[in-house]
């Protein structure tokens, strides 16, 4: 009898370790590519509580998270032969479980060599300018290359962007030399502009005084009253013999008259 009891333990044991084994539990965002006597399931498993067989069924997880992928540096000759180093970042996904575990054997690393030699690539057919000025349009270019090349293995690249350009100092001074040109050619052109419109103004100013002299003398009296408001006590006001000659010539005409 005693036997028998330990037979029944046994089995029992045996059976709550098969189902320990048996029980698997994928999250939300991951899903269970399974080989069964090394042969694929149709299809994955999970999300939630799913039932494998002990020895014959091997399990793979995928998770379906946006994953966030570093580019490190790489060493890059623009179209203008100007050395630079510059990093990155990617994100992408996987849309398809079993093309990420059967068609590639590590996604990760295979999708983090693509996006250097694309960095490289890519870098290499634009200009250190287009570089510094046109990221937006370099990292549209990026995304659609890397995607295109990772798209055979269920993985979906949905942001590449450029984080950082190092250029060598002896560049960055003469970028800097040639800002500062540019600003002072552009000071120039403004303080020249400047000039030609006040000489505009000048000008018909010029030819109203020349075909309104009244309008002369009323300015020199405007002038004088701004003069007379200074603090200063000595005020030298030269008067032109016309100004003096009109008023001269009036008293003449009334004396007569």
């Amino acid at each position: 009898m005693t036997a028998v009891w330990i037979g029944l333990a046994v089995v029992l044991l045996v059976v709550v370790l098969f189902l320990i084994g048996a029980l698997k539990v994928a999250r939300e965002y991951e899903r269970a590519i399974v080989f069964r006597l090394g042969r694929l399931l149709a299809e994955p498993k999970g999300p939630g509580l799913f039932f494998l067989i002990p020895v014959v069924d091997r399990m793979v997880k995928v998770e379906l998270r946006t994953i966030t992928l570093n580019i490190p540096p790489q060493e890059v000759i623009t179209k203008d032969n100007v050395s630079v180093r510059v990093n990155g970042v990617a994100y992408f996904r996987i849309v398809d479980p079993t093309a990420a575990v059967v068609n590639i054997e590590n996604y990760m690393v295979a999708t983090s060599q693509i996006a250097q030699t694309t960095l490289r690539s890519v870098l290499g057919q634009h200009s250190l300018d287009e570089l510094l000025s046109e990221r937006e349009k370099i990292n549209t270019i990026l995304q659609g290359i890397i995607d295109d090349q990772t798209g055979p293995w269920g993985i979906k690249v949905s942001i590449v962007e450029l984080k950082d350009v190092e250029i060598p100092q002896g560049m960055q001074r003469a970028m800097a030399r040639q800002a500062e040109a540019e600003r002072e050619r552009r000071a120039k052109v403004i303080s020249s502009e400047g000039e030609f419109q006040a000489s505009e103004r000048l000008k018909d100013a010029a030819v109203v005084l020349e075909q309104h002299p009244v309008a002369l003398q009323l300015r020199y009296l405007q002038t004088l009253i701004e003069i007379s408001s200074s603090p200063s006590a000595t005020v030298v006001f030269p008067v032109p013999i016309d100004f003096i000659t009109t008023f001269l010539t009036k008293g003449d005409a009334g004396a007569a008259s």
